[in-house]
């Protein structure tokens, strides 16, 4: 690939045609098209060069636009969550927030809450035991498709196919090569946890993952374009016999495409392999085994890429992506430091609980404050190396007690915690046994004969917390097995908040599906604190719905605002009794099943237009 020239117009004219008329010449005796060889013109070269930098600039400037616009979205939105919740704090009714925005309400139902087809987004799509991933929403596949067709376009645009055949398959090449390169960088941004867009767009890690798969997709059809254009071109002029010969004696071809079984997989290979190996199938399958084998193709693939790009210009869209890639490595590295080496290091508490699960309380050496929907890494060596894995955060402690501030209403921070003499904040967790990780940290509480054991962890976060419900005069809450640990936070803190009148929620409505009752033991004592919590019964209503009960003695109900009922929900009725006597805004939030999510988010959909109602979902799909 050729470094940039300035040229004008008619110099490339100029240039064109004498090459095509000096090619005509000295091929006016070969009879084969195999023995003609096009040769570019420095005005040709320069002109192709200018292009695809421009077509590369494109792209960029599009992403950039795009990331402007959802900005600017979220600043508005956030500013409209903000001024209604200051308008709410006094106002019992707030019956303007209660009607919705007829056009935003079209917008949301259609588009943004709406999935691809009909209502079936969250819950996984099945072939026999094969998993094969998810369907994407509306909005998702039209910025998708809207990106394919970019590339598409611009991978195509401008290359002569009615001349030369040679011409063509080196236009074609050097495009292809250089916009998959530069694809690479949002593909490297989106793939980090610390992904800077996160938090600035509110947007989750998922969805970014979402649209990393894809760019890895766009980014390995463009690189099979490049090497099959290359090859092509050759076996047009030399034969496939000059082919072998030149993967024994080209750098650019061996690091690029492909070499003997002696030497590692490089490039093309390499990123092919990626794609393939991140299928849904495999990836959920064998996913420690995928995700080590991931890294160690993406460094082989950045070491042979930029062998294969060297002096080229297209290098430097490849060293911003090993930049990006390098930063958030180490931006990584330093927050496992920061809050997990001294003071003997951070500590995981494992209890063992009944229905195959186990509370994790965490006693990090610097934690942090805690938020409502936020999310960590827990890596424990003696279970599973260095593997890390995510799981919300359902609770936070001071170590001394889980007393309120008497001025605030809140439970008291983890730095106000490390202020107090013989103070030590703990966050807690619960993991239910799958397979994998999960299972061998079953196991190893099983183990203890106490049902205590106490093992070094690394925590790396915190991740997500990003989505606040203190703007919703009404909040329904749904949880679907061990997804009531995402939810519980924001249960604590809107009571505490309409306890000392910093929220406009004065209905809060808690529904958790469970298997069995003894699940309820997995959040007793954290239960047990918002229940005693101060004018908790004017505003928290709990419905519990039991689907596997042993016995039918086993269903009672507490109070009238703790109820237990036997069976599955029915989520569209539930919706429609609360939306019917709503408090201002509603806000539904769901962390559960992929059935439960779909179930929620089409009862919200339906709504859309008569009630001013938003959908709120929190799962972890990649």
């Amino acid at each position: 690939m050729d470094r940039l020239h300035v040229i004008s117009r008619p110099a490339l004219v100029l240039g064109t045609m004498a090459t095509l008329v000096l090619g005509e010449e000295a091929s006016g005796s070969q009879s084969s098209s195999r023995q003609r060889k096009y040769q570019y013109s420095p005005a040709q070269k320069a002109a192709a060069a200018v292009d695809n930098a421009r077509f590369a600039r494109y792209i960029l400037t599009t992403l950039a636009a795009v990331v402007f616009a959802l900005f600017v979205y979220r600043i508005v939105v956030q500013s409209i969550r903000y001024i209604r919740t200051l308008t709410c704090l006094n106002n019992d009714t707030q019956k303007y927030f209660k009607m919705p925005n007829l056009a935003f309400g079209a917008v949301k139902q259609h588009l943004l809450y709406a999935p691809l087809f009909r209502r079936r987004h969250n819950r996984e799509i099945h072939l026999a035991w094969l998993q094969l991933g998810y369907v994407p929403t509306r909005f998702q596949s039209l910025f998708l498709a809207g990106v394919i067709t970019m590339n598409v376009t611009l991978s195509v645009w401008g290359i002569e196919w009615d001349g030369p055949r040679d011409a063509a398959l080196n236009h074609l090449r050097n495009r292809s090569g250089t916009l998959s390169v530069v694809n690479m960088i949002p593909l490297v941004l989106l793939a980090g946890r610390n992904n800077p867009l996160i938090s600035l767009l509110n947007i989750s890690f998922d969805n970014f993952n979402l649209v990393h798969r894809w760019f890895g997709r766009i980014m390995v059809l463009q690189a099979l374009a490049h090497s099959i254009a290359e090859v092509v071109k050759r076996s047009d002029q030399d034969g496939w016999k000059a082919i072998q010969a030149a993967f024994q004696n080209s750098q650019m071809l061996m690091t690029g495409l492909v070499v003997s079984l002696e030497n590692a997989m490089p490039a093309t290979m390499a990123s092919v392999a990626i794609v393939l190996m991140a299928s849904a199938a495999l990836r959920h399958a064998f996913y420690e085994t995928f995700l080590h084998l991931h890294i160690a193709l993406v460094i082989l693939l950045l070491v042979f890429l930029w062998k294969h790009l060297e002096n080229t210009y297209p290098q430097k869209y490849l060293l911003a992506v090993i930049l990006l890639w390098a930063i958030e490595r180490f931006t990584r590295f330093a927050v496992l430091v920061y809050r997990n080496v001294g003071r003997g290091g951070t500590k995981a508490e494992l209890e063992l609980l009944p229905g195959d699960a186990c509370r994790v309380t965490l006693k990090m050496v610097r934690p942090w404050t805690f938020q409502p929907g936020q999310y960590a890494f827990i890596t424990v060596p003696s279970v599973g190396l260095w593997t890390s894995h995510p799981f919300s955060l359902a609770w936070s402690s001071d170590g001394l007690d889980d007393r309120n501030d008497s001025e605030k209403g809140y439970m008291v921070s983890a730095d106000d915690v490390l202020a107090k003499p013989g103070g030590e904040a703990s966050m807690s967790l619960i993991i239910r046994r799958r397979s994998g990780f999960t299972a061998k940290l079953f196991e190893k509480a099983k183990r203890s004969t106490s049902g205590l054991t106490t093992v070094s962890a690394y925590v790396e976060g915190p991740y997500g917390g990003h989505s606040v419900l203190h703007s919703y005069g009404t909040v329904m809450v749904f949880a679907g097995g061990v997804g009531i640990t995402h939810q519980v936070p924001f249960v604590r803190d809107l009571v505490a908040g309409y306890a000392s009148g910093t929220v406009a929620a004065r209905k809060v409505i808690l529904i958790w599906v469970i298997q069995s009752p003894e699940h309820l033991e997995w959040i007793r004592p954290w239960m047990t604190t918002i229940l005693a919590m101060d004018n908790r019964r004017d505003v928290l209503r709990i419905q519990l719905f039991v689907t596997q009960p042993r016995s039918t003695r086993e269903i009672h109900s507490p109070s009238a605002t703790v109820q237990m009922f036997p069976g599955k929900p029915n989520i569209d009725t539930l919706i429609e009794m609360e939306s019917e006597n709503q408090i201002g805004a509603m806000g539904v939030s769901v962390c559960g099943t992929g059935g439960l999510s779909d179930d929620v988010r089409a009862a919200v959909r339906k709504r859309q237009g008569w009630r001013n109602i938003d959908y709120l979902e929190q799962g972890f799909t990649w």
